[in-house]
């Protein structure tokens, strides 16, 4: 293994031939009597790892050359030399020159050593932090690359699965209106739904996508809340009938600036989890207050909490988790997609589990950005 290159500056040769004998057996040392001969060794070797200096010089000062070497040796471990105990000095070197450590004369050789092995054990540390920190930026370059061709391809082979989809639903719908048999009109069915199924799919897909690559257009209105709730979607209508649910409100906020298509999903979504895990014979509270410039929509069930596990993996996209996918519903995308949508209109989704159930918040910047 190749030793350090230590270079040391002083206008006194006897100093410089101490100097080598004291430390040659550890590092190449480079001597210099005169500021010429010491640019012309930096010239020369720009893996120098220490440079030394005397402070008193007729040529140039100890501070000058050091802070001179900074241009060409950025990393190296620079360290004054002097035999005097001039603070003024001192200070300049370390403001100007960078110096590690200054030495007085005459030096105390133990000392001196250990300085130095310090001195060059901070550089390799600090190289080697260099090293993994550029490792680290190349890594994150590389996954923030695959991430956005992840991303795209996603898009891309989405778009091309709705082509032959849309093929599909048309055709079946004209099969719908022709003469079936009885177990033709049932097979028509089930392939129109499983086909309505997976236009839903993609579309909760794109969307997720879309809000990872921060392309979801925002058209901001002026929206009044309560209609949202008051034209709910047959499905939800009809759960919540079947189940004895309403819908209790609490509006001290009643308009929020936000997008009414995005609003409807927000919406539609968060209720279709309250009503399908709400108690029976229950109510619903839907609630709005200012918070801190933020508009929060609270929407509170009765029922079964989530559990811990569970919580931390809900917002998850394409989660794999079976108690959080149910295959026969979907790819449980419900809230990761409200997530989304909020953070488009640079608002979040919050959840937490309630004394007896659970409580899903809409946060939007009263302001908006």
């Amino acid at each position: 293994m190749d030793k350090p290159k230590l270079l040391f500056l002083d206008d006194e040769v006897d100093n410089l031939d101490a100097m080598e004998r004291l430390l040659r057996k550890r590092f190449t040392v480079f001597k210099a009597s005169t500021p010429q001969d010491a640019f012309a060794h930096l010239d020369q070797n720009p893996d120098i790892s220490i440079i030394i200096s005397d402070q008193r010089m007729p040529l140039i000062t100890g501070t000058e050359f050091l802070e001179k070497s900074i241009v060409t040796h950025p990393d190296s471990i620079r360290i004054l030399l002097t035999g005097y105990t001039d603070i003024e000095s001192v200070i300049e070197a370390i403001n100007k020159g960078q110096i590690y450590k200054y030495i007085t004369k005459p030096w105390d050789p133990v000392d001196l050593q250990k300085n130095l092995e310090n001195a060059y054990e901070k550089l390799s540390l600090r190289k080697e932090l260099k090293e993994k920190n550029q490792a680290l930026e190349a890594a994150l370059l590389e996954l923030q690359s695959l991430d956005k061709t992840k991303s795209q391809f996603m898009i891309l082979i989405n778009h091309e699965l709705k082509t032959p989809l849309t093929s599909i639903l048309s055709f079946t719908g004209l099969l719908r209106e022709s003469s079936l048999s009885e177990e033709q009109a049932l097979f028509v069915d089930r392939i129109n739904k499983s086909g309505e199924k997976l236009k839903g799919i993609i579309e909760d897909v794109l969307l997720v996508v879309k809000g990872e690559l921060g392309q979801i257009p925002i058209r901001y209105e002026t929206i009044k809340l309560k209609s949202f709730f008051e034209q709910l979607p047959d499905d939800i209508s009809k759960m919540m009938n079947t189940k004895g649910q309403k819908l209790d409100f609490d509006l001290s906020v009643e308009t929020v600036e936000a997008d009414p298509q995005h609003m409807k999903i927000l919406v539609t979504r968060a209720l279709h989890n309250a009503t399908k895990f709400g108690q029976a014979q229950s109510s619903i509270k839907v609630s709005s207050r200012l918070d801190n410039k933020n508009v929060v929509i609270e929407i509170q069930n009765l029922g079964p909490k989530i559990s811990q596990n569970v919580l931390d993996k809900i917002l998850s996209p394409f989660t794999l988790d079976e108690n959080v996918m149910n295959h026969s519903v979907g790819m449980g995308l419900g809230l990761t997609i409200c997530q989304t949508l909020l953070k488009a209109h640079h608002g979040r989704l919050e959840i937490s589990n309630t004394e007896d159930g659970v409580s899903v918040r809409f946060i939007f910047p009263e302001i908006r950005k």
